[in-house]
C-alpha cells in the first residue's frame, strides 16, 4: 500500500467521525486536535477504532501519540504494513 491510499483510508476514517471537517485543507504535520476545535477524545478514539477496522491492524493504546496528524499516522502504518 502507497502513501497516498494510506492517507486516503486515514482521511475516511477522520471523516466518519468528523463528517464536517474540511479534510482537504488539513495541515499533514498539524496535530487533528488543533485543526479540528470539536474533535475530542472520544471522536479520537473513534477515528483509531475506525483505522483499526480499515487496516485491519491492532493498535496499542501506547500507540495513539503517533496517530495525532497525517503524516504521522501515514509514517504510523507504512511501517506497520511494511
Amino acid at each position: 500500500m502507497n502513501e497516498v491510499q494510506i492517507r486516503d483510508i486515514v482521511l475516511d476514517a477522520l471523516s466518519a467521525v468528523a463528517p464536517d471537517a474540511d479534510t482537504s485543507s488539513l495541515a499533514p504535520d498539524k496535530s487533528f486536535r488543533d485543526q479540528l476545535d470539536y474533535f475530542d477524545s472520544m471522536d479520537f478514539f473513534n477515528f483509531v477504532v475506525g483505522l483499526h477496522k480499515a487496516f485491519g491492524i491492532d493498535i496499542p493504546e501506547a500507540d495513539y501519540p503517533r496517530l495525532s496528524n497525517l503524516d504521522a499516522c501515514t509514517r504510523y502504518f507504512k511501517t506497520k504494513l511494511g
